[in-house]
């Protein structure tokens, strides 16, 4: 049985060009400004100021691996770990610097928002453009159509340009055409976290269909329940490079383990500005505020997460959860009783959870953070961001504390006579 996709040896550079001032800083915009100004009388004084300096930057680097038809593949990684990078060269999007890949079959791909839509083109215009795309006949496209309209729930929008869609309708369209147009391989990546639940569920499902039918998906995700439910092999990138390929509960134990981590306990987020509410930066911070993924058991661990707010959101919601082996231990909500400190005015702001001390058994976890509102997901993150529980401090002998002993987590409640 021949592969569906073969990688071998494949890379992707790019080239970083940098303009630097004479002292050795960045070129900010005033300065820019001010070079532009003084160059109308001297252009010997702007070229002594400024000078340029290139860089080749690895996006991938020497990665091989095989994915067999009906295959669903599960891509993780830290942001910038070359995941969209891989799945554009896969969808031939762009092309490769340096090694091959073997596609067989047809690839339908979702790696944004509206992937292949003509913002001036009508929904129903739009479905049967990307069939053709796909090189399948008007008959062909017409006898899946009506699936495609009611899996999307567009119907009332059908002959509107798609560019007078919101983000949720033209994204529920895109995977819709990309999903039931019968590729032969369907990639997709997080285009799903920015849907709602239950449309994340109604995905997953269509996916995992698709996969039954013995098509191959590549996946995506930096929600590891998603890769954990919907997929059979996981591939874990890291700087360009394959780190881990295997089963999802044994790469997702990888991902969010400390050795993979080395003690980074901060993550940064591009802020996206398209959305209501977007979260920038997540944080551990030890009981000195330190910011760090090793804790000992006798002490606080604290998450802190800085996020945007863009408009007024009266109902905003925050959400941690703890994860342990693939197993969420709690989920805690920033305004379950705490909705004095839920934002409503737009701005930028930082929450702080406080997980005590004495709760988390020694391990390995890694946490998610959710905000969105009700019955609305704005953001997903489950990027990895590990840390490790040990004790150096509180006897663990014949205790609760013991790992070994039944229970994930060591009871918070307290002892008392009756």
């Amino acid at each position: 049985m021949s592969t569906a996709i073969s990688i071998k040896n494949l890379g992707k550079s790019y080239i970083l060009k940098h303009q630097k001032t004479g002292g050795g800083g960045y070129v900010s915009l005033r300065d820019e400004l001010s070079a532009s100004f003084r160059g109308i009388f001297s252009t010997k004084c702007r070229e002594s100021n400024t000078a340029n300096s290139a860089e080749v930057f690895w996006a991938l680097d020497d990665v091989s691996f095989d994915v067999q038809p009906g295959e669903r593949v599960g891509i993780i990684g830290r942001n910038g770990a070359g995941k969209s990078t891989l799945l554009k060269i896969i969808s031939r999007i762009t092309s490769p610097t340096r090694g091959r890949i073997e596609i067989t079959g047809r690839v339908a791909s979702l790696l944004e928002v509206g992937t292949g839509f003509h913002p001036e083109l009508t929904g129903r215009e739009n479905i049967f453009l990307n069939g053709a795309v796909l090189g399948m006949s008007r008959n062909d496209i017409r006898r899946k159509f009506d699936e495609i309209v009611s899996f999307a729930e567009v119907e009332r929008f059908l002959d509107t340009p798609v560019k007078r869609y919101s983000s949720g309708m033209y994204m529920r369209l895109a995977f819709a055409v990309a999903a039931h147009l019968e590729p032969e391989i369907l990639v997709v990546d997080e285009v799903l976290a920015v849907g709602d639940a239950e449309f994340q569920k109604k995905c997953l499902g269509k996916m995992r269909e698709v996969g039954q039918e013995g098509r191959t998906v590549l996946f995506v995700s930096h929600n590891m329940g998603a890769i954990s439910e919907f997929c059979d092999r996981a591939i874990l990138l890291n700087k360009g490079n394959v780190f881990a390929d295997g089963t999802p509960a044994d790469i997702i134990s990888v991902y969010s383990g400390k050795a993979f981590h080395a003690g980074s306990g901060m993550i940064e987020l591009e802020d996206d500005s398209d959305s209501d509410c977007s979260i920038t930066r997540i944080a551990l911070l030890n009981h000195e505020s330190t910011q760090s993924s090793q804790f000992d058991l006798s002490e606080t661990l604290t998450i802190e997460i800085d996020y945007v707010v863009r408009t007024r959101l009266a109902e905003l919601q925050m959400a941690v959860t703890v994860i342990k082996e693939g197993i969420d231990l709690f989920q805690a909500f920033d305004n379950d009783d705490y909705a004095d400190i839920t934002p409503v005015e737009p701005g930028s702001y930082r929450l702080r959870y406080i997980i005590p001390a004495r709760v988390l058994k020694e391990g390995n976890y890694s946490i998610r953070v959710q905000c969105g509102l009700p019955n609305k997901l704005y953001q997903d993150i489950n990027a990895g961001l590990g840390f490790d529980v040990s004790s150096h401090v509180v006897n663990t002998f014949k205790r609760s504390f013991r790992k070994d002993r039944p229970g994930q987590i060591i009871s918070p409640g307290t002892w008392h006579k009756g």
